[in-house]
C-alpha cells in the first residue's frame, strides 16, 4: 500500500450521490438489502452478489450496529478496485441488533478492495471517531439535505 492511501478522507469518499436520507425498509435484513442495492448503484458494481455476500458474511460475525444510533456495515472484496462509502438514514430507526439494544438510525456502509486492509481500518476508525460524539450524531439525524451531511463530515473529520 502506498503512503498516500493512509491520507484517505471521508469527505473525499462520500459524495452527494452516495447519500440516502430515506431508507424505507423496517427490518435488519431488508435494510441490509436496501443498503447493498444502494452501494452497488453508487459504486457501479457489476458483481452485486459478491458484495452482498461479503457484507452479509461480516454481519453474521456480529452486528455492525455499534450503538448510539449508528451502524457501520462493511466488507472487503476482490471485486472492486476503489473504496465505496455510502451514508444512509432511517428516520424512525430500526432494530439492527446494536450493542446497546437501541434503534439504529444512521448507516455508514464501506466496501473496500480486498488487499487494502490498512485503508479499510483507517476509514472504519475515522467513522467511529466521528460518530462517538453524540452532538455530531444528532446533527446527522436532523440535517435536512445531502449537502448538510457532507458539510458535517468535512467539518468534523480530522
Amino acid at each position: 500500500m502506498s503512503e498516500g492511501r493512509m491520507d484517505i478522507r471521508l469527505s473525499s469518499l462520500l459524495k452527494e450521490a452516495h447519500i440516502n436520507l430515506a431508507l424505507k425498509q423496517n427490518t435488519k435484513n431488508k435494510v441490509l438489502v436496501e443498503l447493498m442495492e444502494f452501494v452497488a448503484k453508487c459504486g457501479r458494481i457489476k458483481d452485486r452478489r459478491a458484495i452482498s455476500n461479503a457484507i452479509l458474511k461480516r454481519e453474521r460475525l456480529g452486528s455492525t450496529g455499534i450503538g448510539g444510533g449508528v451502524a457501520i456495515p462493511h466488507a472487503k472484496s476482490d471485486k472492486i478496485r476503489t473504496f465505496i462509502l455510502v451514508f444512509a438514514r432511517h428516520d424512525q430507526g430500526i432494530d439492527f441488533g446494536a450493542l446497546d439494544g437501541e434503534k439504529t438510525y444512521l448507516f455508514f456502509v464501506l466496501v473496500s478492495p480486498q488487499d487494502d486492509v490498512g485503508g479499510h481500518l483507517k476509514i472504519l476508525s475515522e467513522i467511529a471517531r466521528l460518530v462517538k460524539d453524540k452532538f455530531i450524531v444528532e446533527k446527522f439525524k436532523k440535517t435536512k439535505d445531502k449537502k448538510g451531511i457532507l458539510k458535517i463530515v468535512s467539518l468534523y473529520e480530522k
